[in-house]
This record gives C-alpha cells, structure tokens and sequence, in this order.
C-alpha cells in the first residue's frame, strides 16, 4: 500500500510539475522588474514595445505568453465593444437610428447570447488561439520589438480586409447551401434582427469555418512573404471584431462608414442579410454581393427588375 501511494505521489508531483512548467512564468522576477531592465538596455524602444518585450521576458515562454496575450485581448475586445452597443438597446432615443426599430433585443436575449459566445470562446477559440503561436512561429512571422511601421501595418491590414472578405463571401454563400444552412449556420440566425454580440453567436463548425479567414490570410501571407509581426496580427483582429461586431449592432447612424465610403458594408448591409435570410453575404465590403447580383437592396432589386424587362424586350 505505502509503494502504491508512493508511485501515486510520485506521478501527481510529476504531472503537477510539467502542467506548471507549460502554464507559469519561467522567471523569478517581476514583470516591472523585467520592464526597468529592458528600459535601461533598450533605449531605441518606444515604450509601448518595452511593455511587450517586458511581457515575453517576464512570462520566459513564449507559447504561454502569446496564448495568454490573444485570449484576454480577444475577450476584452470583443465583450468590450459589445457593450456600448447593450448601453444603446436601453436607450430609447437612439430607436430613431435603429434598423429594425421594432426588434431591441431583451436582456434575457443578451445573456443567452453571452452564454454561448463565452462557451465557444473557451471551448472553440481558445484551443486554436493556444495553437497559434507555434504556427506563427513556424511560418516566421516577427515576435520581439521594435514594431513594424504604421504604413506597413496599414497596408498589411487593408490587405486582409479585401482577402478575408472573399474568404467570407463564398464560404458565406455555402453556408446558406441547404444541408450546411440547417445544420450549421441556422443557429446565427436565429436572431433576425441582430445585435453587437451576436457576431460570435454561431455554431462551432461555423466558428472555425469562418475563422480561418480571419487568421488564414495573415498566416498564408507571412508563409509567402516572411514578413508579418505578431502586433499587426492583433490590430486586424481587434479591427475585425470591431467591423463584426457594428456588422451585428443594428443601428446606421448619420456618422456610419458606409455613407462615406460607399461600397462598405455596415450594418444596413448585414441586418438586411439577417432580415431576409439571403444576400449580402460579405463580411466588409459590398462589391462580390453586386459582382456576383447577391446584394440584397432596393437599389439591387430595382436593378434586376429592370435587367428583366430589357431582357424580355429583347425577346419581343
């Protein structure tokens, strides 16, 4: 019995000590002490990227640093973006601006629908976003500071905005294919007039489905070009869960993207998706839905309308 207990405690303390060894900090020190000591040797640093390069010294582990660091990121933002929008559903006087007026969702509806993003953040999202580091690192894309400059990040940025949305648009589109429609995507839309945090609400298929396109792109374009940082990789993720979630919010105001950058999607454009159930299958822009005739506008439905006339005249 003593050699069997032994052998227990043996393998606990093993397990414990390498659960430890992957979830902890392999430093001694603290993290502000870790930041002093950067400042002192790294004087070329800003101190944005003192910060950052204080948190992969402190954390020593840059699996656990990177997973921690996009896990708490993804959450503050997306929650964190969500809720002015829940501030504005208990507002009466912005119903005026509200798409369709008559549906503000309730808050039983919001808490239902915070359930089960937070069930697929931590059942779903998190195990990728814990594997993303190693496939980053494989494809050689930047960790350590300094930081790329803004006109490279912006460029980047604005190219995984027109990639992701073709990657969005056609998987879109088979998502509303009958068997992948009932099985998959249905949940989504069992909001008809959505709100900010129902962008994330959807089946876990579909989560992962989609979600490639967000992280994908990035992660095929540093395959090809060896030239990506870890940091623009969170500013267009934390700029596509802005777009997804006023996508989702249910409100156009006079301020909107869309009224000064015409072929911006917004929310006019996807709470008519959700509305109706069919078109305007793109995530930022408007311009594969009016390629492909799937806009979803009375400017569209005129347009075939008036497609099918001429097309019988010419018949006549």
């Amino acid at each position: 019995m003593a050699t069997t207990l032994s052998m227990g405690s043996v393998f606990n303390n093993a397990t414990y000590t390498a659960i430890a060894d992957v979830m902890l900090p392999h430093t001694q020190n603290t993290y502000w002490h870790e930041f002093y000591e950067i400042s002192k040797t790294q004087l070329q640093l800003n101190y944005f990227e003192r910060l950052w390069e204080a948190w992969y010294a402190y954390m020593n582990n840059d699996t656990l640093a990177t997973g921690i660091l996009s896990f708490v990121m993804h959450e503050l933002v997306y929650f964190g973006r969500s809720l002015p929008w829940i501030i504005i559903d208990c507002m009466p006087s912005m119903n005026k601006y509200k798409i369709q007026d008559a549906k503000v969702p309730s808050a039983k509806e919001q808490w239902n629908c915070a359930k089960l993003v937070l069930l697929q953040h931590f059942t779903v999202e998190l195990p990728q976003i814990w594997l993303f580091h190693p496939l980053a690192h494989y494809c050689g894309m930047k960790i350590s500071a300094p930081f790329p400059p803004l006109w490279k990040m912006a460029f980047q940025i604005a190219l995984f905005f027109v990639l992701e949305d073709a990657w969005h648009y056609w998987q879109h589109r088979f998502l509303h294919w009958g068997p992948m429609y009932k099985y998959v995507h249905k949940i989504h839309h069992q909001y008809s007039a959505p709100f900010g945090m129902a962008a994330e609400y959807a089946s876990p298929i579909e989560v992962a489905f989609l979600g490639l396109g967000t992280v994908g792109v990035p992660i095929v374009w540093c395959a090809l070009t060896g030239d990506l940082h870890v940091f623009t990789m969170y500013m267009w993720i934390v700029l596509r869960l802005f777009q997804a979630i006023d996508a989702h919010s249910g409100y156009d105001f006079p301020i909107s993207m869309r009224h000064w950058f015409p072929w911006w999607g917004g929310a006019d454009f996807h709470d008519k998706h959700h509305e109706k159930f069919i078109g305007n299958y793109s995530s930022s822009f408007r311009w594969w839905d009016y390629i492909c005739d799937t806009e979803n506008s009375p400017e569209a439905v005129k347009r075939r309308r008036e497609k099918r006339i001429a097309a019988l005249r010419k018949v006549q």
